[in-house]
């Protein structure tokens, strides 16, 4: 084994050795050994990933089995790492952001019983997450897809006291094995039409599948790529929160903030993103699916970033902004422009786990309270934690010099030049959520940290769990300590940088050929001819139209929550159909617990009716008995007691057998 190998081994066993210690030993080594020895593992792990990173650069790439784990026939399934600048980009993003929520853990968890059980936790998750992105082939693909969708249920639910956490991860885990299954079926076919899981061979064989047909239902026959790339897909939908597959991601808020950084910024919500794009060789043959995935996204984009205007919940408003930007990562998908998507991923996980860490900067200086409506006010106490979100409130706003508008405008940009059917209402789409986008990141900004100071007026938070921070003496918000703002002003750097490395990301070949693109689809060429450079593009972006939607979005804020506070509740009450509409969230959860849910309880409630208490006790059990009492009681007459009975019986019986035995 070469020293690279070794490394490559050491990026997702660190976290792992890390998890296993803090869990297992956590009692016996104490608080502060449980977080040093995990936070070893992130930091060894992201040290290695950097040097994973500059030798992808240098041009060595990987791709080979680790270890046998079966073997059946000719099949092999196999531990392997495919180490190209795809998976290496994420390894990087992944363990740093990861790295930043570790140390952030520090202060924010301070005070809570299952300390060293959380470090286990969120260590587990980033050995999970590795194993996904370095995967070679379709079975540990599968494996650390499902290990992050268990650790998130965990993490989600960690407060298993607080009724709404556990329902929220009972919520996350079965809405994530509906898409799994469809992500289950796409493999399976994969293995039974190529005869093998491994990437490489799945790639270079699809060209000659793409023309094969399958026949699903009788008499249609369906092109055999489309029927994977949209099972597969359906695996993203469910990971990646698309819609109608991301009720559960808003309801994961009820696990602690740093997860909320962890899960739903960086790292579990991107592999959806991340598959299709590794997929890209399956997804360019099949017009149809990048059809469906970009109508998807659209969707996703547009109406899940309506919901955020009327969030009062901090953590719940930057929830449902992160929705909205999976929706802008999935069309980028969808219009062939993989690595847009890409870009935005890493520049959004950034400035997103910023938004997320600052809420939670935010809700300790409140003691818990998590409701906007009780806050205002706070720049002036919290000034560090207010410059971070206000940072990544204008990289979540797409607004330059910041990271999201490179990627932001580049997807936008994609779309509008993509041929693929569908793509004219993304563009309308995306574009609207552009001014949505700006509205309600500086929303969040406004209502929190600006106007006049209401948490004076807060209601005291009940939590059910020991995690205020001691200091309820004062009821001045102050400052967090340095554990917290410390993450908080390491991940503002890249919020603002990100974005710069746009000409090497997308025009500059960077991801070569680790995606492909088919001729057909040339939006990203065409793109590459207008780019002149950063600063040309942030010129130009003056004189477009997402721009100054974004900025307009951002007035809209202003006016409305600084010079008009009274305003809001007006609209409010005027248009309170669609304030109604947007606060159930289109009654999907409505729909879901009524017909999915209820559906199921009938179900059951029919089946214990009619199987087991009708059927079985009724028919099965006391039917028997009944059936012996009836013939038991007939029988009874027979036995009289009187000898001459005895003898007639005896007398008409020979009769009998010799009428049957003597013809």
């Amino acid at each position: 084994m070469t020293e690279m190998q070794k490394l490559y081994l050491l990026v997702p066993l660190a976290p792992l050795f890390g998890a296993v210690i803090a869990g297992l030993f956590g009692r016996l080594i104490g608080r502060s050994l449980s977080h040093w020895v995990t936070i070893a593992g992130v930091a060894v792990s992201f040290i290695a990933s950097v040097l994973v990173f500059q030798d992808v650069l240098a041009g060595h790439a990987f791709n080979g089995s680790v270890y046998t784990w079966l073997t059946s026939g000719e099949m092999r399934f196999e531990v392997g790492f495919l180490i190209d600048r795809l998976s290496a980009l994420m390894m990087v993003v992944v363990t740093f952001v990861s790295l930043m929520v570790h140390i952030y853990t520090i202060g924010y968890m301070a005070e809570d019983p299952g300390y060293q059980r959380f470090f286990s936790y969120i260590s587990l998750f980033t050995f999970s997450m590795l194993m996904l992105v370095m995967s070679n082939n379709f079975l540990q693909l599968f494996f650390g897809w499902e290990a992050v969708g268990l650790v998130s249920y965990l993490l989600i639910g960690f407060w298993y006291t607080k009724p709404t956490a556990i329902y929220a991860n009972l919520k996350a885990f079965l809405v994530n094995r509906v898409g799994d299954f469809g992500f289950l079926l796409g493999i399976g076919m994969v293995l039974a039409y190529f005869g093998t899981l491994d990437y490489a061979a799945v790639f270079a064989l699809a060209p000659e599948m793409s023309s094969h047909g399958v026949n699903l239902l009788p008499g249609e026959t369906w092109s055999l790529m489309t029927v994977i790339c949209i099972l597969l897909f359906i695996g993203a939908m469910g990971k990646s929160a698309q819609f109608p597959l991301h009720v559960w991601l808003p309801d994961s808020m009820e696990g602690p903030t740093p997860i909320s950084a962890l899960i739903h910024a960086a790292t579990m919500v991107t592999a959806g993103i991340f598959m299709v794009s590794r997929m890209s060789p399956l997804f360019e043959l099949s017009e149809t699916a990048l059809s469906f995935v970009i109508v998807i996204g659209a969707i996703t984009a547009l109406f899940m970033a309506l919901v955020a205007i009327v969030q009062t919940d901090i953590k719940r408003v930057v929830a449902y902004s992160t929705l909205s930007q999976l929706g802008y990562m999935t069309v980028a998908l969808g219009a062939s422009a993989y690595s847009a998507a890409m870009f935005h991923l890493m520049t959004h996980a950034f400035f997103k786990a910023v938004l997320f860490l600052g809420a939670g900067s935010v809700i300790i200086a409140m003691h818990h309270q998590q409701d906007m409506r009780y806050m205002g006010g706070l720049r002036k106490y919290m000034p560090i934690t207010y410059l971070t979100v206000l940072i990544g409130a204008l990289a979540n706003a797409g607004l330059p010099p910041f990271a999201g508008f490179f990627s932001k405008d580049s997807i936008i940009e994609a779309v509008a030049l993509s041929t693929i059917p569908g793509a004219g209402f993304a563009h309308l789409a995306i574009l609207a959520g552009v001014f949505i986008g700006g509205f309600y990141s500086f929303r969040l900004v406004f209502f929190t940290f600006h106007g006049e100071e209401r948490f004076r007026h807060a209601p005291a938070m009940g939590h059910g769990h020991h995690d205020d921070h001691g200091h309820h003496g004062s009821n001045e918000p102050h400052e967090s300590p340095w554990v917290v703002t410390v993450p908080l002003l390491l991940l503002a750097i890249p919020s603002v940088a990100a974005g710069w490395l746009i000409g090497p990301m997308l025009f500059g070949g960077y991801f070569g050929d680790t995606i492909l693109i088919s001729h057909d689809h040339h939006a990203l060429a065409h793109m590459m001819e207008e780019f002149h450079g950063v600063g040309a593009m942030m010129l130009h972006a003056i004189t477009t139209l997402p721009f100054w939607l974004a900025v307009s979005g951002a007035g809209t804020a202003w006016f409305l929550y600084i010079l008009r506070p009274e305003l809001p509740g007006v609209i409010k009450s005027r248009f309170s159909l669609i304030s109604i509409i947007l606060e159930k969230k289109y009654g999907f959860d409505a729909f879901n617990d009524f017909f999915f849910a209820g559906g199921a309880r009938l179900l059951g409630r029919s089946l214990w009716k009619v199987g087991d208490v009708w059927l079985i006790d009724g028919l099965f059990v006391n039917g028997t008995a009944r059936l012996v009492g009836w013939f038991s009681a007939l029988i009874r007459h027979v036995q009289s007691g009187y000898i001459y009975h005895y003898a007639f019986a005896m007398i008409i019986g020979v009769f009998l057998m010799i009428s049957l035995f003597v013809r």
